[in-house]
């Protein structure tokens, strides 16, 4: 069961915005689609402004709106690995446009690159 089950949206870019907005689950996305599978300290590593509880609640989003796969495996310590659904990876091109037009935005405006903290 999704998330946006119960939610009213006027048009399908609202429900887009719904699923991938926010500060972290792009970043998320981009290090799963990019990377591959990731254990939830790899990405928090990859993150490091993004705090534990930030974490959990971005991947449990992703998780119940089919972006986002979620394997736990029966060993002790407890595994558990994350990685981008055939949903998630059809996101990937819109991730890639949106990092080139990010890109090329910041060469227009002259930004200085070393005032951003590189992400990707």
């Amino acid at each position: 069961m999704s998330r946006m089950d119960k939610k009213t949206f006027n048009c399908e870019k609202e429900l887009t915005l719904a699923v991938i907005g926010g500060k972290w689950k792009m970043l998320i996305m981009w290090h799963l689609g990019k990377e591959g599978t990731k254990r939830f300290n790899e990405l928090k590593a990859l993150i490091p402004d993004i705090t534990h509880k930030i974490l959990v609640n971005q991947l449990r989003e992703l998780e119940q709106d089919l972006i986002v796969h979620r394997e736990v495996y029966p060993v002790v310590p407890p595994k558990v690995e994350y990685s981008l659904t055939a949903q998630g990876e059809s996101l990937m091109p819109i991730l890639d446009a949106m990092y080139k037009w990010g890109k090329d935005y910041m060469e227009l405006i002259n930004i200085d690159k070393t005032a951003i903290k590189e992400s990707f």
